[in-house]
């Protein structure tokens, strides 16, 4: 059949004012004016008035704590306190870097059963997630013929497919959400590191180098290793980069992913598909990929700032970044400020400590101390300008270091988000788990009030 290209362009430019007319009417009746919120009381964003989360929910597993409330109602800035099954991250962290041992198999195991592991559990917890690093041959096939150039996409479409690997793949019960969670958990890695290859091979140009997974690593080194080759990365790189794992992995049932696994398990879906709708929530900007922000805002105030030692300097900059005069022109300072956290982010502390560290080893302490200059001064910026203005106080949150971490270790942009995701899977499953198992479980479904008024049905002819 042969194709009338002109007719084909023709068409283009005819469909293409129709979209731009439905464009228009839709965003015409869209609108809601922001006096129907206030008028009807609604929780845009699930929020309070205090900006403080709506209480949807009960769980066992995470909570985030940055302020409390005096007698009065009024919220009080505190130093920022994270729990996994009640107990503090800084335990957790502390622990496991005082006996030399990488984190994330035990955080997991904490995450899901709610028990620390003995040296027995963990050790045959974490051969179970090891032998099961490997993905089908049909989808290691796929992943290296087609691709995508955005790999959290790939990452979700994995994911499906792994559905039809499992014969048990509708089934709900206890055990089997457990296996199919700790198979998904176990396979994110290998995934990632072929889609980034095939990424680098596709759309950059580069030599595709597969690895299988090795069973002997930690999670942290089996990704470096499949990402980078044998004697590329340092202990301390797989060391930095297990505790972020660590500190990624769970964050209360509050934010937007976990909420979303949380919904759609109400629903009594399966696994893959929450897991993928989780995933499709972290890709969003205004979730995931914060730290890449990080990063192109670092990578400006290092190129417009002279000196990085002249805190006036580098103040009279972020002051115009904060007026919406320099960088973006949004008022924001990436990294600096969180939803929960006032004082400090827990997640950042921990990981700075370690950044730092990570810096003297790759001869870029220079930079570590202009990153931390500039994480000061922000936080004195934000309250010189809007002090007057709102009631708050801000804190770096582990956006601000994770990025510049990662680019330490040497990990590509590429898989910042999915890093996320393969971090934040044992927090995902944890509560999905928890959300099928509640006793009285109901499916959640908000309430959305209808501010438009009936009208009737116009016939065709007097349209």
């Amino acid at each position: 059949m042969k194709i009338d290209t002109k007719n084909v362009n023709n068409n283009s430019s005819k469909f293409g004012e129709l979209i731009e007319e439905l464009s228009g009417s839709i965003v015409k009746n869209t609108h809601i004016d922001t006096e129907l919120f206030e008028k009807y009381n609604v929780k845009r964003g699930l929020r309070n008035a205090d900006h403080t989360g709506v209480l949807v929910g009960l769980t066992n597993i995470g909570d985030v704590v940055g302020y409390k409330k005096d007698d009065d109602g009024i919220l009080k800035p505190i130093d920022g306190k994270l729990f996994y099954r009640g107990i503090n991250i800084f335990d957790l962290v502390k622990g496991f870097q005082s006996e030399h041992f990488h984190g994330t198999g035990e955080t997991t195991y904490l995450l899901l059963t709610g028990n620390l592991p003995n040296n027995t559990e963990l050790s045959q917890f974490s051969e179970y997630l090891a032998q099961n690093r490997r993905i089908p041959e049909n989808l290691k096939r796929s992943l290296m013929g087609v691709s995508g150039k955005n790999i959290m996409n790939v990452l979700a479409r994995s994911v499906l497919v792994l559905y039809n690997f499992d014969k048990n793949a509708e089934d709900t019960s206890p055990e089997q959400v457990i296996k199919q969670s700790l198979g998904l958990i176990a396979k994110f890695p290998t995934i990632i590191a072929y889609a980034y290859h095939n990424y680098i091979h596709q759309f950059k140009d580069g030599t595709m180098s597969i690895r299988h997974p090795n069973p002997k690593l930690t999670t942290a080194e089996n990704l470096l290793y499949m990402l980078k080759g044998s004697g590329n990365y340092t202990p301390l790189d797989a060391d930095v980069l297990d505790l972020a794992l660590v500190l990624h992995a769970e964050h209360g049932g509050g934010n937007n992913s976990t909420f979303t696994i949380r919904v759609t398990s109400s629903s009594g879906t399966d696994t893959y598909s929450s897991v993928a709708a989780a995933i499709a929530s972290l890709k969003g900007p205004l979730h995931g990929g914060a730290n890449l922000e990080v990063l192109k805002m670092m990578d400006y105030l290092k190129k417009k700032i002279y000196n990085w030692e002249d805190e006036d300097e580098i103040s009279d900059l972020l002051l115009k970044i904060l007026r919406k005069e320099a960088y973006k022109k949004d008022g924001k300072l990436y990294g600096i400020g969180h939803a929960v956290y006032t004082l400090s982010d827990p997640r950042a502390v921990l990981l700075k400590e370690k950044a730092r560290e990570l810096a003297k080893e790759k001869g870029m302490l220079k930079e570590f101390e202009f990153y931390e200059r500039i994480e000061q001064l922000s936080i004195k910026a934000f309250m010189k300008y809007k002090g007057e203005k709102v009631n708050k106080t801000v804190c770096a949150n582990v956006d601000f270091y994770s990025g510049f971490v990662y680019s330490m270790i040497g990990i590509p942009k590429e898989i910042y988000t999915p890093l996320f995701a393969m971090a934040r899977m044992s927090g995902w499953t944890a509560h999905r788990i928890e959300e099928l198992n509640f006793e009285q479980r109901r499916i959640i479904r908000p309430a959305y009030k209808n501010v438009l008024p009936p009208r009737k049905y116009i016939k065709m002819k007097d349209r």
